[in-house]
């Protein structure tokens, strides 16, 4: 096997966004990836032509990945689709309160609560979050809003930015800053995630990055240099390594894991989890129901299409997601089920057009989320270890989901690039 300066664990846009940034600073890099393809749960399939991420996915307006993805000089195409929508409420279709004119018009709030929630939006868009003490979402939604219906839609709307479900353990900060990000607008993506994966490869590749597919670590034993053992027997020596897989699979990989402060983070990592649901249809039975929030549920809909190209045959692709959060003890029965139910709401007679679906009973959302009770962000180096770094979108230092797999290469990339440059200087003195 050659030589190399940083070999990177994981082939997902964590792992290949680190590696562009490595190859662009002139050092040698080989990402190694276990399954078959790139792009972990980034990865798009095509089900009868329809193309289907893996759980639901959008691109934040302004957030550190599309940041990073234009410093890397990646394009990708695809539109901000309109919240224009519905909210379910007891089994019914009620006007989402997403504009002035819809917050007037809905049914779903009383008079004072129309206006206690116009307030409320006109703070979110104001408010430092930064600024916010550290308390749990619960207390800031008790403290800031009085009407309960108005509670019900401000957490409707914090599941939907952040995918997680427990304002008792959210930090109300952290849930704020993701929620203005979001106000901001997401980007669906043309061609799936996949399009940001083959771009990041694309790009890693012509830098000069090794890629080398179905290749399973075993081990990592981390000495002067951090030597890595494979399935198949072969070994490599290389001085620094970036591990994406998370805290568990990175604590089994790293021999003396117990000792350092992965072992910590693997005891704070809080994994959250969602039910995903794809179907993709021959026609919408009713065009006028794109979107929808479940506010007495954790339920999003969302007709992808209305935003990005995801069939070559004209179809319809459909994404429901139930938000379980840290639950990982659930019936796959029972969710598919809740998900189907929430089909024949939005799209009565779905049953007789469907091309394809796909259901994910327990899609790993994120690695962790940041809790009230987390004393300390991770990554991306490991004090014990001089040459081992993390990344992911468990080690976010306050972003979250996608934001966080990104961020978090740039700071292990940098931090790689910057102990390379602090060695040259002093063998050049």
């Amino acid at each position: 096997m050659n030589k190399y300066d940083a070999a990177i664990i994981g082939g997902g846009v964590s792992g290949l966004a680190a590696a562009v940034y490595l190859s662009k600073a002139g050092l040698s890099v080989v990402i190694f990836e276990k399954g078959k393809e790139l792009g972990g749960r980034a990865q798009t399939v095509n089900r009868n032509g329809a193309l289907f991420n893996l759980g639901g996915h959008a691109l934040y307006r302004g957030g550190a990945a599309e940041e990073i993805l234009k410093e890397l000089e990646i394009n990708v195409s695809g539109n901000v689709p309109d919240t224009k929508g519905y909210a379910i409420w007891s089994n019914g279709l009620l006007e989402l309160p997403d504009s002035l004119s819809s917050m007037l018009k809905t049914k779903l709030l009383s008079w004072s609560g129309k206006m206690e929630l116009g307030k409320l939006m006109i703070k979110l868009r104001k408010i430092k979050a930064a600024s916010i003490k550290p308390m749990t979402l619960r207390n800031w939604a008790e403290t800031e809003v009085k009407d309960p219906m108005v509670r019900h839609v401000f957490y409707a709307l914090c599941r939907t930015s952040t995918y997680c479900i427990d304002p008792d353990q959210q930090a109300a900060s952290a849930v704020i800053k993701q929620v203005q990000l979001g106000m901001k607008g997401v980007l669906y993506i043309d061609g799936g995630w996949q399009t940001i994966v083959d771009h990041l490869r694309r790009k890693a590749e012509e830098n000069g990055v090794d890629i080398l597919t179905n290749k399973t670590v075993v081990s990592i034993d981390c000495k002067e240099m951090q030597h890595i053992h494979f399935t198949d027997g072969e070994k490599l020596e290389v001085p620094t390594v970036i591990v994406t897989t998370g805290p568990e699979n990175t604590c089994k990989l790293v021999r003396g894991a117990e000792q350092t402060m992965l072992q910590k983070w693997k005891e704070q990592a809080q994994p959250v989890y969602a039910a995903c649901l794809d179907v993709a249809l021959h026609h919408l039975p009713n065009p006028n129901h794109n979107f929808a929030i479940a506010v007495d549920q954790h339920i999003l809909f969302s007709n992808h299409s209305r935003a990005s190209m995801l069939s070559k045959n004209g179809s319809a692709v459909l994404q429901l997601i139930k938000y379980l959060g840290t639950e990982k003890n659930c019936d796959p029965k029972i969710h598919k089920q809740e998900l189907e139910e929430v089909m024949d709401l939005m799209q009565p007679g779905w049953r007789e057009n469907v091309i394809a679906q796909q259901f994910l009973p327990q899609m790993t959302v994120v690695h962790d989320t940041i809790t009230v009770n987390d004393r300390h962000y991770f990554g991306p180096s490991i004090p014990e270890i001089p040459g081992l770094y993390i990344a992911g979108d468990g080690t976010g230092h306050g972003e979250m989901l996608v934001d966080a797999a990104f961020a978090s290469s740039k700071r292990a990339a940098y931090a790689i690039i910057e102990k390379y440059g602090a060695q040259r200087v002093q063998r050049e003195a």
